[in-house]
């Protein structure tokens, strides 16, 4: 199996993802590690051990706690999309088992599996690259150690969900996700809005889950997301944002991918966060980032739900 850490900021979708991750058979996860984002440290610390809990994931999983705001930035959360408790309501009453290692920060965590599991490790970053940032800037060989990065974020052919041009993970830190973009990993996959849009989850496909607990999860902590959803984009389902780049580094030929220059906007007014795909070379720079830009959704929400119902 891939040695996999999990980089969360876990709201709806992450829980989506980490549930995948974690039942699909296809991923050793070495542990997961949390950052604020869609809702607190504190919260998303505590959404991932619910979350773990609900699937009843060996107990050796444990979760190390990471930055608790961005680099530089103010802290964002999606409360009106994934609720205030990041899971729509779902799990409110759940008092999870405490998996949680206070003993060692989030982003040395990674350094260390890095380190002990040299060019195997894939790191699945679906939050703000806050963690991943500081873990470089504290460990630069961090680059040449870790088998891969595949994170969830970015929009370049396609419009923001935070701002018309800004995807939410890399607006909430646009300063980490342009050190990790310029970093020079030699991979790095970028799964964002582009085709994650086209991964959607609908109320039929909840339904063939099935009668479980996992299923009423789904159902539930997923309806008001849909709400807001539909509301902006006309779609009765859930953008499957998270999952999807979970589901890259489990079967990666579901995702079409394409080498090039990404970058992200620091210093706009307008553009903060914007991920600046260079399609025709013209700032003449070097590759960095191996972008996501078709996908075969269908047999993604086929495996998704069949990893889902066991």
């Amino acid at each position: 199996m891939k040695k996999a850490i999990l980089d969360v900021d876990t709201g709806i979708d992450d829980a989506l993802g980490i549930m995948l991750a974690m039942r699909s058979g296809e991923l050793d996860v070495l542990g997961i590690t949390t950052v604020n984002g869609n809702v607190s440290l504190e919260t998303a610390t505590n959404n991932t051990c619910k979350i773990l809990d609900l699937i009843s994931a060996e107990p050796s999983i444990s979760v190390y706690p990471g930055a608790s705001r961005p680099l530089m930035r103010d802290r964002l959360f999606e409360h009106r999309v994934h609720g205030q408790d990041g899971l729509g309501g779902a799990l409110a009453d759940m008092l999870p088992t405490d998996r949680v290692n206070r003993d060692m920060f989030g982003p040395d965590f990674i350094i260390e599996q890095a380190k002990r599991f040299p060019g195997e490790v894939t790191l699945i970053a679906t939050g703000p690259l806050t963690n991943v940032a500081l873990a470089l800037a504290k460990h630069p060989s961090l680059i040449h150690e870790l088998k891969e990065v595949i994170l969830m974020g970015g929009a370049v052919q396609t419009y923001g969900n935070i701002t018309p041009v800004a995807e939410y993970n890399m607006h909430v830190d646009p300063e980490a996700a342009q050190l990790v973009l310029r970093a020079g990993f030699p991979r790095l996959v970028m799964v964002g809005l582009d085709v994650t849009r086209k991964a959607l989850l609908t109320n039929k496909h909840i339904d063939a889950l099935g009668s479980s607990e996992i299923a009423d999860y789904v159902r539930k902590s997923t309806a008001d997301y849909m709400q807001r959803y539909f509301e902006r984009n006309g779609v009765a389902a859930c953008a499957m944002h998270d999952p999807l780049a979970v589901g890259a580094a489990i079967w990666p030929e579901l995702v079409e991918t394409t080498r090039y220059s990404v970058d992200v906007e620091t210093r706009s007014e307008l553009c903060d966060g914007q991920t600046v795909c260079d399609f025709q070379n013209r700032l003449q720079r070097e590759p960095n980032a191996d972008v996501c830009l078709k996908v075969d959704s269908d047999e993604f929400i086929n495996r998704f739900i069949a990893v889902l119902h066991g």
